[in-house]
């Protein structure tokens, strides 16, 4: 008798992968993006697609952020009232806030309290909070949801991503969780192996398929218009703070709004932003952007066109610092399936 041979998924190389692509193309694109197959971009949306996003620098703040951002990192209350900081100066606002936030002051206080209190500071405060950092964790998890209007079309539903990185060396491994968007896709990244490639499993109806792509190849931005290099809180705090120098020389120095949401169940303070001039000077024509109540770091982001269409929302769900063994961005872990 004859063995049956199992058939093994092919992993295809990123050259065969352009040629797999071009004649999938349709037919991937309508099965992994929701949304109206007719829907036009609008002109606005189409500049901020089109607009390259930096790749996250390694800043101090997160490399040497170990000790000072772990989960258990606690200090002690400031002793300074909150409705008297406002006085104070810019740099004991900075270090109030930062103390407030890491004993979990912040988290205790009422909506109506926070909102006064950031009223209250000085416009520099916050720029200068998040820039000292840490904003992120040298190697941790977390679980996102996601959502980006590409080509024109608005997900029905958010991706929802578990996601492991580590900063030094940067290692990325992403998957699609079943509840979101583009379930059972999976993508790694290991800056040590292949600096300038990844590798995606594309789930769903191209299931059998795994293939190298380039960090900035058609494959890669065919559902979002960001790199893998910039999943994590650093980027949106990183692109906030080289936003914030264009919002200056524009007149731009403090927040149009302060509010205290809670947004699938993460509650942040919510600065929104609106540029005069909007795209495609600044990123986005107005960014709604959800700061944590115990870390440097926002938590939630929303993005608009100049149409006030949103284009692009972010939510941080559960963060948390862990170390990661070799199998966790090693493409033959049984766990994984490429």
């Amino acid at each position: 008798m004859h063995r049956v041979r199992q058939r093994r998924p092919r992993v295809l190389s990123n050259h065969t992968a352009t040629g797999v692509w071009s004649v999938l193309g349709a037919f991937a694109l309508s099965a992994a993006m929701s949304g109206p197959a007719g829907a036009q971009e609008p002109a606005s949306a189409a500049s901020a697609a089109n607009t390259a996003t930096p790749s996250l620098p390694t800043s101090a703040a997160t490399s040497a952020a170990g000790p000072a951002l772990s989960a258990n990192a606690t200090a002690e209350p400031p002793k300074t009232p909150a409705s008297q900081v406002g006085k104070l100066s810019l740099d004991r606002q900075v270090r109030w806030l930062s103390r407030a936030a890491l004993s979990g002051m912040l988290a205790k206080m009422s909506d109506t309290a926070l909102v006064s209190l950031f009223q209250s500071l000085d416009p520099l405060a916050l720029p200068r909070y998040l820039k000292e950092g840490p904003n992120g964790y040298p190697s941790y998890e977390f679980t996102m949801l996601r959502r980006e209007r590409i080509e024109g079309r608005w997900p029905d539903q958010p991706d929802h991503m578990l996601v492991r990185v580590t900063r030094d060396p940067m290692r990325v491994y992403a998957k699609w969780l079943p509840d979101g968007d583009h379930a059972g896709q999976e993508i790694l990244y290991d800056e040590t192996t292949r600096p300038d490639e990844m590798l995606g499993h594309l789930g769903g109806i191209l299931n059998v398929m795994t293939l190298w792509t380039a960090l900035d190849g058609s494959l890669a931005r065919s559902q979002s218009r960001h790199s893998i290099r910039d999943l994590g809180t650093e980027f949106i705090t990183q692109q906030f703070l080289a936003e914030g120098k264009k919002f200056a020389e524009a007149g731009v120095t403090r927040a149009n709004n302060i509010e205290v949401k809670t947004i699938d169940g993460a509650r942040v303070v919510a600065f929104t932003y609106e540029t005069p001039s909007g795209q495609p000077q600044f990123y986005a024509k107005k960014e709604v952007l959800g700061l944590d109540l115990r870390r440097p770091y926002f938590r939630t982001a929303e993005s608009f066109d100049n149409d006030g269409n949103v284009f692009e929302s972010i939510v941080f769900q559960n963060i948390a610092p862990k170390v990661f063994d070799e199998d966790t961005f090693n493409p033959k872990n049984p766990d994984y399936h490429f």
